[in-house]
Order: structure tokens, then sequence, then C-alpha cells
């Protein structure tokens, strides 16, 4: 009887060390994961490979500082500049891009400062000369560096109806709802969010609101635990052919959310 619960226990551990080698950490932004593109990605990969994906969502600053410190096997981010730099201090082989989409700035429908158009910098600059209510995800994200850069472009005046939120892409623009205030989202999360309230698009368009996402696996010469070809086979899935046809079939509403263009 000993005999046998030792081999059931035995199995038992195998079974969970197995379950565990079939698993990575994947650190990611809250605006793929907020809109919903995960739910949608990550069944197919797993079907297709039989890895499961546990997904970190933080902003984009928080994730690449979890592959800093070894906490994750892979990053699905989108700052270019901090990823470009992750790599060139060897915490990555290589960065892959993956699909983008665009920023949007959102706020009242009645536009009381006239924001409305498609260049963003003189968009900031009237929030900005007006005092408007501007709600900032403040979180080190991707969404929260591009919007810093627009407001470097705009004087890097900010006036002082400017509020930081220390949030993700949601709970922002639900401050912003609440409040009639206009913030910076990514289009992804803002055809997902259903609690508009009196929000809408109002700065579309420009060319430097373009938003480009990018995955790396972390290095396993840093640190030895990470599972990196595990993580090599969602890069590899994510930029083939499946997972690029996976990442357009993703719509709400008709309505395409990300646009693949890896490089093949």
């Amino acid at each position: 009887m000993k005999f046998r619960r030792l081999l059931a226990a035995c199995a038992l551990a195998l079974a969970a060390t197995a379950s565990m080698a079939q698993s990575i950490v994947m650190a990611s932004t809250t605006s793929t994961e907020q809109s919903g593109l995960f739910g949608h990605l990550l069944p197919a990969f797993q079907r297709a490979t039989g890895i499961a994906v546990k997904v970190v969502a933080l902003g984009t600053g928080q994730a690449i500082d979890m592959g800093r410190r070894g906490d994750a096997d892979l990053l699905f981010v989108h700052d270019q500049a901090a990823e470009e730099k992750f790599v060139a201090e060897g915490y990555a082989e290589q960065r892959h891009p993956v699909m983008y989409n665009d920023f949007v700035l959102v706020g009242p429908q009645q536009d009381p400062v006239q924001v409305r158009g498609k260049d963003v910098v003189a968009a900031l600059r009237k929030v900005s000369a007006a005092h408007a209510l501007f709600v900032s995800r403040g979180d080190k994200s991707g969404t929260h560096a591009a919007e810093l850069r627009y407001w470097g472009l705009a004087g890097g005046t900010k006036g002082s109806g400017y509020r930081e939120c220390g949030c993700g892409m949601g709970p922002a623009l639900n401050i912003a709802a609440s409040t009639g205030a206009y913030a910076l989202a990514d289009r992804g999360t803002w055809l997902s969010f259903r609690n508009r309230g009196g929000l809408a698009v109002l700065v579309e368009g420009d060319t430097r609101l373009f938003n480009q996402y990018g995955v790396m696996v972390v290095s396993p010469r840093r640190f030895a635990h990470v599972k990196a070809a595990e993580a090599q086979k969602f890069v590899d899935w994510i930029v083939s052919p499946a997972g690029q046809e996976a990442i357009a079939a993703y719509r709400i509403d008709g309505k395409q959310l990300f646009f693949p263009n890896a490089a093949r």
C-alpha cells in the first residue's frame, strides 16, 4: 500500500513538473489584455503548441522591469525605444515587430477647447492653454510614454487640469468619462470600452499617433531559469501566418483592433 502511494505521489509530481514546463509567463500591456486580444489569441496558441501562457498585464515600463528582474519569460509591449534599449542591454537577443494600431485623443463630445482634428500636438497645446481636465495614465506604460512625447512636442506645459491616475487604460478612460476630461488612448482599448459616457474620438489620423507592438524573449544568458524554448515557440507562432491571421481576425462590432505587420 505504501509503495502504491509512493508511486501515486511520484506520478503527481511528474505531472505537475510537466505542466509547469508547458507554461510560460508573459508580461504585457493593459491595452492588449483589456482589449480582449489575448482571450482570442492565447487559446489558439495553446491548441497549436500545448503551451499555456500566463499573462501579467502592466504598463509597458513595468512589464519591461519584470523582464529585467527575470520574472517573465516573454514580453509583449509597445514602446519601441524602450524595447530596443532592453535588447541593447542584453536582456533579450532580439525584438520582433508583431502588429500595430494607433493612439487617439478622446474627450467630451462637445469639445469645449476645440481640439478636434488630425494634429495631436496642436490639440495638446489647446488643452494646456485652457487648463482643461486631462487624465494621464501616469504608469510608465507605452501609452504614457507616447503621451509624454506629444506633450514635449507641444512645449512641455500641461496646464493645471492635468491629472495622473497611475492606472491602466480602462480605469483612465472611466475617470475621463466620469469627469468630462480629455485622454490619450490606444484604439484597441477604446473600441472595446463600453462606458464611454459623453466621450468621443476627437483627434486621429496624425502619423505621430502610430502605435507599434513588439515581442521579445527574455535572455536565458541573463536568467538561466527563463523558459526560452517555450517562449520562442510563442514568438514563432505569433509572427507566422497563423498568428498574424489570428490578430487580423480579432474584431469588435466588426472593427479590426490590431493590424499584423511581422517582418517575414
